[in-house]
């Protein structure tokens, strides 16, 4: 087995597998407030994947699902006419409606989102949301009394779906194995800023037309482009929509770490004779389990 079918069985390995179950209650959710909200009892209308799902980003093992529900109209103007805070209060509105399909779930309003828990440890996080002309949504934030927040988040998923598309399919699988990295040595980094530094990386990589064969400089030169980032910037700006995509903390020193790694794997898999064995330890190292032994 060679370098490209080790990085084939590891993307493969960290894929996040649904097996149905999400799409199921994807589809109970929506239909249970298409029916309260909109009088028809379409399980896929009016709802949207977001975040790290919604971008095909995710992995194995990710525990936070985003969902996006349109609400009509009048229900904004009604809630922004609240006496108090119709933020909290809209929340709890649609909480109550999750709960007749869910009535065994601790389901609750958190702040910008109704949580469903569910006991595999995937909990839902359901953003109601008003769409506006421009094709974004305006949300409520509970927090602080009360605000109305927006967020754009399809011409970010358009946008990491082109791109990928235009540099042979690359792009998915360098952010998922970043995830991995991140879990692996706890990296301070949120999974929308992975994928815009993903994305800003690939769009001018020399080998993004390559398969799995220039994965391993792929994750090499990765780490470099995320080591040399600015210290000080406090935020980026995501892919499609140009939204704030602030930092959480400091990454690069990690990634420099892990660029030393990836040149010395690289170092044993170009060695004469072949240090197959070596190589893979220190991708594992990188990596973690899910990388081939």
């Amino acid at each position: 087995m060679g370098l490209a079918d080790w990085f084939s069985m590891f993307c493969s390995n960290i894929q996040a597998k649904d097996g149905g179950t999400i799409s199921t209650r994807y589809k109970n959710i929506t239909k249970r407030l298409n029916t309260d909200f909109w009088s028809t009892d379409s399980n896929t209308s009016h709802g949207l994947y977001v975040g790290s799902y919604g971008r095909n980003t995710a992995i194995q093992g990710f525990s936070d699902l985003d969902i996006i529900f349109q609400l009509p109209y009048k229900m904004y103007e009604q809630y922004y006419n609240y006496t108090g805070n119709g933020q909290s209060a809209l929340l709890q509105t649609v909480r109550m409606s999750i709960s007749k399909t869910y009535s065994t779930t601790s389901i609750r309003a958190d702040g910008q989102v109704i949580v469903v828990p569910f006991t595999d440890g995937i909990s839902f996080e359901v953003v109601p949301a008003f769409v506006n002309t421009d094709d974004s949504f305006t949300y409520p934030n509970a927090n602080n009394g009360g605000s109305w927040c927006v967020t754009n988040p399809k011409p970010e998923i358009k946008a990491i779906r082109d791109i990928n598309a235009s540099c042979n399919y690359n792009l998915v699988p360098l952010c998922r194995m970043m995830r991995a990295w991140k879990n692996r040595w706890n990296v301070p980094i949120g999974g929308l800023l992975t994928d815009t530094l993903a994305y800003q990386f690939i769009a001018n990589w020399e080998y993004r037309d390559k398969s799995y064969f220039y994965y391993d400089y792929m994750c090499r030169d990765f780490f470099d482009f995320m080591a040399n980032q600015d210290k000080d910037q406090a935020y980026w700006r995501a892919p499609g929509s140009g939204q704030y995509v602030y930092g959480k903390g400091l990454f690069q020193y990690k990634a420099k770490q892990c660029y030393n790694l990836a040149v010395a794997a690289i170092k044993h898999e170009q060695a004469t004779p072949k240090q197959e064995w070596s190589a893979k330890q220190k991708w594992r190292e990188i990596f973690g389990a899910s990388f081939p032994d």
